[in-house]
């Protein structure tokens, strides 16, 4: 599945009243099993690219901290916006501190803004749906990917780490998002 395809079914989901996940999932089932295997292995690569330190520095201070499991829900989230916000993200995190989520967020004190699991499980969740064998996704990924001359998946480099307990170095890094989530902070 191409980036434009993929990005076309994530946005013809989000136009629905359903649940992204939920609209997703009837999608991406009427498409049948190529299709759910398609559109995982490129939600992997789209995930993949936004693996890195200062994307998780953003998910950090959004989250109030975050996890290795968190940061997977984060980068499902930040795909789950769709194409636009997702290109500005992986562009520059700090930009998150403009997304009408995060605002909301800071306003009525909900800490979970962006992060969204169900997003990352859609196409096991269907593929189980429609074959009856939920434990045989990424099986049957893996045979997908060697079909197509993927057998490892995406690579990535997560660029430069550092440290989300500093807060210099945090304001330093995410002006925007620091301003937002480190008020009183040192800076």
């Amino acid at each position: 599945m191409d980036t434009d395809t993929f990005w076309h079914l994530v946005d013809t989901a989000r136009a629905t009243d359903a649940p992204l996940h939920k609209a997703l999932s009837d999608l991406l089932a009427a498409g049948g099993t190529e299709e759910i295997l398609a559109f995982h292995d490129r939600f992997d690569r789209l995930d993949t690219a936004i693996d890195r330190w200062d994307i998780w520095a953003a998910a950090y201070l959004i989250g109030g901290g975050c996890s290795d499991d968190r940061f997977m829900d984060f980068k499902a989230g930040l795909i789950s916006l769709g194409r636009a916000w997702y290109k500005r993200a992986a562009h520059c995190p700090d930009s998150l501190a403009e997304h009408p989520d995060i605002r909301h967020a800071l306003a009525t004190g909900i800490e979970e803004a962006v992060f969204y699991e169900e997003m990352g499980y859609v196409a096991p969740a269907v593929y189980g749906r429609i074959t009856g064998d939920e434990d045989g996704f990424y099986l049957a990924l893996d045979h997908y990917r060697a079909q197509h001359g993927e057998a490892d998946g995406p690579s990535h480099d997560m660029g430069e780490d550092f440290d989300f307990d500093d807060a210099q170095e945090m304001h330093r890094r995410l002006p925007h998002l620091a301003a937002l989530y480190l008020k009183g902070m040192q800076q």
